[in-house]
């Protein structure tokens, strides 16, 4: 199985090798000893237990380990060989899964598809969730700065949050770098001084994108507009595009 994981392969890889990012994606008194020979340690909802050994770790690319049920079924415990392998990508990194089994009827086998299936997506969030977590402050940076009037002030916070390719699109902008944005930016507040745009509620973050509402007040406070932003972050953590739907 591969998916993509909006990070980077060090950050990634972290989450084989650290026993409390371990259980964060398998469950709450999962462990892995990240050293040949180490062991691994895995607790199911409902009580059930799996164990293997790590076979092979070289970080930050790949790691061998096995798996198997400790009840014995529905197959031995380190019965079978899970191979995960990580590739740097634009969008952050993929990861290829390779789960190889002994012995193992069709049934099995295909339980265990729909459980990687389940797993690295619950797994992707996990990493995003974390490599992500300032995501509320980036969002209101990237508000702030629509009102900034310092020039300087306002160049260093967009270099900052966004990177120098990010594209800007609503119904009053096609933007495709940061230079683009900066000069929208200062032609907005010479022709609507004093508009101010805030976030309305909590964002809402999925695997590296984030929804976030909005408000945009006169000079008397008053509100003449709102909607939603989407916000795609890319692997640095800075922002890659955003996308403005006024309601």
């Amino acid at each position: 199985r591969t998916v993509l994981i909006r990070a980077s392969r060090d950050i990634v890889f972290r989450y084989f090798t650290d026993s409390a990012r371990w259980a964060s994606w398998w469950g709450s008194g999962s462990s892995i000893d990240p050293r040949v020979g180490g062991d691994v340690h895995i607790c199911y909802p409902g009580g059930i237990q799996v164990a293997g050994n790590v076979l092979e770790v070289s970080a930050p690319s790949r790691i061998v380990f096995t798996y198997g049920f400790v009840s014995g079924a529905p197959i031995a415990a380190a019965s079978s060989r899970i191979t995960i392998a990580l590739f740097d990508a634009p969008a952050g990194t993929r990861l290829e899964l390779r789960h190889e089994f002994a012995e193992a009827d069709a049934a099995v086998r295909d339980d265990h598809v729909q459980g990687w299936r389940y797993q690295l997506s619950v797994f992707s969030n996990v990493v995003a969730n974390e490599r992500y977590a300032d995501a509320t402050e980036i969002v209101d940076r990237w508000f702030d700065a629509w009102a900034e009037p310092n020039e300087t002030t306002r160049d260093h916070t967009l270099r900052d949050i966004a990177s120098n390719e990010v594209h800007f699109a609503d119904r009053y902008s096609n933007l495709e770098s940061a230079e683009d944005v900066r000069a929208h930016i200062a032609a907005s507040q010479r022709f609507m001084p004093g508009v101010r745009l805030v976030r309305s509620g909590a964002v809402r973050h999925c695997q590296g994108m984030v929804l976030a509402d909005w408000t945009v007040a006169g000079p008397d406070g008053a509100v003449a507009m709102h909607g939603t932003n989407l916000f795609v972050f890319g692997p640095s953590g800075k922002l890659e595009s955003v996308t403005g739907f006024a309601a």
